[in-house]
């Protein structure tokens, strides 16, 4: 297994291994702007499998997948209204899931019409999915155990599993802001920081 240790921000070099990595099927712990996670291209079948096994989660549960822009997200089968697509950008970058409609299944959707999808607010993540296309992700824990804000924290038996871990410190953001957008309106599922949901809303209410 790859380690990368960095603070705060990975090197040139370091961000290109991690492309690699991810590029040939690897699964990959990376921090994120909430809480680390694993993380496989959200397109690469082989990938999501290995995923779910890791986590030893029910097949039919979809992943998060983390996106560089939504018109990255849109390549892959999200269909957004052009009223949401503007509440959207006006929000992301930031800890907010979306859940939205799929015109195709993709593999981390694993068979759901819907897919949860997030534009993160960490500048190097970003432009990691901008090289490597969009990723799964989801916490770094097996399936009913609490997450992972540290690479000290994760489990000895899913490190042996991994293909590469970046090491980026202590993560200790609060969980994102979940929002299903398939409804009329939004329902909210999960309130991240009080403070940005309440912008959430505000937002949504100017432009829905």
């Amino acid at each position: 297994m790859q380690r990368w240790t960095f603070n705060t921000v990975p090197t040139s070099l370091q961000l290109a291994e991690i492309e690699k990595a991810l590029r040939h099927g690897g699964v990959v712990l990376l921090p994120t702007d909430t809480i680390y996670g694993l993380h496989a291209l959200a397109t690469d079948q082989s990938a999501a499998d290995r995923v779910a096994a890791i986590k030893g989660r029910e097949d039919t549960k979809p992943f998060v997948v983390l996106g560089a822009s939504v018109e990255q997200l849109e390549e892959i089968g999200i269909d957004i209204r052009p009223e949401v697509r503007n509440a959207l950008r006006s929000l992301w970058p930031a800890p907010l899931t979306a859940i939205l409609p799929l015109r195709r299944p993709v593999p981390a959707s694993r068979g759901a019409s819907t897919l949860a999808v997030r534009i993160p607010a960490l500048d190097w993540l970003r432009s990691l999915v901008e090289r490597t296309g969009p990723l799964l992700s989801t916490s770094a824990n097996r399936s009913g155990e609490p997450p992972v804000d540290s690479p000290e924290n994760l489990a000895r038996e899913l490190q042996n599993s991994l293909d590469g871990l970046a090491d980026g410190g202590l993560c200790h953001a609060e969980p994102s802001t979940i929002l299903d957008f398939t409804s009329d309106p939004p329902r909210l599922i999960r309130e991240g920081s009080q403070l940005f949901s309440q912008k959430v809303w505000k937002t949504l209410r100017k432009s829905l």
